[in-house]
């Protein structure tokens, strides 16, 4: 039991990942994949599943915004959403995807907070912020919690 008192065993949470809606699902889909190394584990043209190479719990999916699986009234396009990525080297990612000529929109800079990150734009307007943890300043690492 949660301190609500509600048992979350039915609600037991087994997979979580996003999905984006977009007007073009294969460019999209492309992007996540040349940019990122994402591998496709399901594809239609109204809907991909994207995996991670080398890491099964990273996933991402891409779904035509105007699917008649989604609600009328939720439907659309992704907007102000921020995809964070946190990966080993991002000083390595970056020069990688600027290669590849990622739109940087936000240079790779170290925040007092404990992050070393860039953002990207994606398409539909998301971002992508690329992320390594460092040890934050003094300031903030009281603010961090235990696990």
């Amino acid at each position: 039991m949660n301190p609500a008192g509600i048992d979350p065993s039915p609600r037991a949470i087994t997979s979580f990942y996003p999905v984006l809606m977009t007007g073009d699902v294969a460019a999209t889909a492309a992007f996540y994949q040349r940019m990122f190394g994402f591998r496709p584990l399901f594809e239609a043209d109204w809907y991909v599943h994207l995996q991670a190479a080398g890491d099964s719990n990273v996933n991402l999916a891409i779904l035509h915004g105007d699917h008649d699986t989604i609600p009328v009234q939720g439907r659309g396009r992704a907007a102000g959403l921020l995809l964070n990525f946190e990966v080993p080297d991002v000083d390595a990612v970056h020069d990688q995807l600027v290669a590849a000529g990622a739109d940087i929109v936000l240079p790779l800079r170290d925040e007092d907070f404990g992050q070393r990150h860039f953002i990207m734009a994606a398409p539909d307007g998301v971002l992508i912020d690329v992320i390594t943890p460092i040890p934050p300043s003094e300031a903030f690492a009281a603010q961090y919690l235990d696990p």
